[in-house]
């Protein structure tokens, strides 16, 4: 989705007469995010899971996730919550957390914050199946919760 602003111009036209043309502004949220699917972040390392004949859900629950608002470079704060499916490999903790930290000074969107998490846990690990989901405290008087999934194919 694409915001823009639109704006009036009244200009004379080669016969003297006023004419009025509406413009189309770029809003000043867009190209913001473009790079965020292929900006670089930290591996998230995994390990071989003893149990891939079994499913079971690991669920992370990570309060201390900062990153900066774009457009007003304010930091927000937020729950991130992973709940995975694991099946041939699990997420090694230790990296994840550092892989979160790397958002501390990283200018993104709630939204593409999650999208981002999501994809690079499904990278990472190929789960069976993958939730993340984004808690952001309230600022000025809005709260919002981002939740993103993944579902693996049946293979046929």
């Amino acid at each position: 989705m694409q915001f823009f602003a639109l704006r009036n111009i009244a200009t004379q036209n080669d016969d003297g007469l006023k004419e009025v043309i509406s413009m189309k502004n770029k809003s000043s949220y867009e190209d913001l995010q473009g790079h965020i699917r292929t900006m670089t972040t930290p591996e998230i390392e995994v390990f071989k899971n003893q149990y891939p004949d079994k499913d079971y859900t690991v669920e992370l629950d990570c309060p201390e996730c900062t990153c900066i608002c774009p457009k007003t470079g304010l930091p927000d704060f937020a729950t991130v919550r992973l709940s995975y499916v694991p099946d041939k490999a699990c997420i090694e903790l230790k990296s994840f957390k550092l892989y979160l930290v790397s958002y501390r000074n990283v200018g993104i969107f709630h939204e593409n914050l999650v999208n981002k998490i999501l994809d690079d846990v499904v990278r990472a690990c190929k789960p069976r199946r993958a939730k993340v989901e984004g808690i952001v405290t309230p600022r000025g008087g809005i709260q919002t919760t981002v939740t993103a999934e993944f579902k693996k194919s049946k293979r046929k």
